[in-house]
C-alpha cells in the first residue's frame, strides 16, 4: 500500500508543478507579450481531472478523506465495525460502478478528439477508470486487512486514534 501511496502522490506532486509552471507561463505570454498560449486551457483540464482521482487514491492509501463520524462515533464497537463494512462496500460499490461507467464513456468518445491539441477524449475518462478503481482498491484491501496502517509517517493514527 505504501507504494501505491508513494506513487500516487509523486504523480500528483508532478502534476500540480506542472499546472502551476504552465499557468504561469501562459499568464506571462498573454499579459506581457499579447500572444496567448491556445493549448494551456486544454492541457489544465485534462490534468486537473488526472491530479483529483489519482489524488483520491494517495488519500484514501493514507486514511485522509475527511469524514462526518458522528453516528459512528456514537456506536459501541461492534456495531461501529459492522457500520464502516456497510459503507466501505457502499463505497467501493459506487466507485466501481463510476469506473466501469467511465471506461464505457472512454470507450464511446474514444473517437472524439479535442479541439485545439487533438487528444482523444478517452484520456480524459481514463483518469476517472484509474482513479475510481484504484481507490475502490484501496477500501477492500483495507476491508480485507483491517489492522493495515496509513501509509504516511505523520497520519499513523486514523480519525479514532488507533
Amino acid at each position: 500500500m505504501r507504494f501505491l501511496y508513494l506513487a500516487a502522490s509523486a504523480f500528483g506532486a508532478l502534476s500540480v508543478a506542472v499546472l502551476v509552471i504552465m499557468t504561469a507561463i501562459a499568464v506571462f505570454a498573454r499579459y506581457l507579450f499579447g500572444a496567448p498560449i491556445a493549448w494551456t486551457e486544454e492541457v489544465s483540464g485534462l490534468l486537473m481531472i488526472w491530479i483529483v482521482m489519482i489524488g483520491a487514491i494517495a488519500c484514501e492509501a493514507n486514511r485522509q478523506h475527511l469524514t462526518i463520524d458522528l453516528l459512528e462515533n456514537a456506536l459501541k464497537p461492534r456495531l461501529r465495525r459492522a457500520l464502516v463494512i456497510v459503507v466501505t462496500l457502499a463505497s467501493i460499490g459506487l466507485l466501481v460502478f463510476m469506473a466501469w461507467q467511465a471506461w464505457a464513456l472512454g470507450q464511446s468518445t474514444a473517437f472524439k478528439k479535442t479541439q485545439i491539441l487533438g487528444i482523444s477524449w478517452f484520456w480524459l475518462d481514463l483518469g476517472v477508470v484509474i482513479g475510481a478503481a484504484g481507490t475502490a482498491f484501496v477500501m477492500a484491501w483495507r476491508l480485507i486487512r483491517p489492522d493495515a496502517q496509513a501509509t504516511h509517517p505523520s497520519a499513523g493514527e486514523d480519525r479514532h486514534g488507533h
